[in-house]
């Protein structure tokens, strides 16, 4: 038996009615056609499913669809939803040459989201903690690493200033 879940994706709202069974990925990439996310390994192992639900990660392989009723999700194609602008993030990701085949590449994106929303000035150190639940298999960590660097300081830098009294 279907139920029905009411949700946000990316700002847009979804009404729907889905199988208890289905997963948060195969309703973003079968239902709501966002293939952006991926499917990896399915055991929530490597990252490459992470999307972000209110303000958490979630591996969307392990996240059945039915429990993000009444919640916000956020994929990688809400980094940017005009597709004309990137995110700093992606910007970043570019830059730095952190895009290798890309499979990895949305769940580490949304990780960073998630982490620079906590913590708008990361240390190395945290960056890769915030990581450890993404895998690459291209070991592309390095410009990875550096990418949210990068997109730490751009998106400080884009910040809009108080004004002084």
């Amino acid at each position: 038996m279907k139920h029905h879940i009411n949700f946000k994706v990316n700002g847009d709202e979804y009404s729907l009615a889905v199988d208890p069974w289905k997963t948060l990925n195969e309703l973003l990439r079968e239902d709501l056609n966002l293939t952006g996310t991926k499917l990896g390994c399915g055991t929530g192992d490597c990252g490459a499913c992470t999307v972000m639900v209110d303000d958490a990660t979630v591996s969307s392989c392990l996240t059945l669809a039915v429990s993000v009723d009444g919640k916000s999700v956020t994929t990688v194609e809400g980094l940017a939803p005009s597709g004309e602008t990137l995110h700093p993030i992606q910007e970043a990701f570019i830059k730095t040459g952190a895009i290798q085949c890309g499979f990895c590449t949305s769940g580490m994106e949304m990780s960073a989201l998630h982490l620079l929303n906590q913590n708008p000035s990361p240390s190395e150190m945290e960056i890769r903690k915030s990581l450890s639940g993404n895998l690459c298999r291209c070991t592309g960590y390095n410009q990875i690493v550096e990418a949210i660097s990068v997109a730490a300081e751009t998106m400080r830098e884009n910040e809009p200033k108080e004004e002084q009294r």
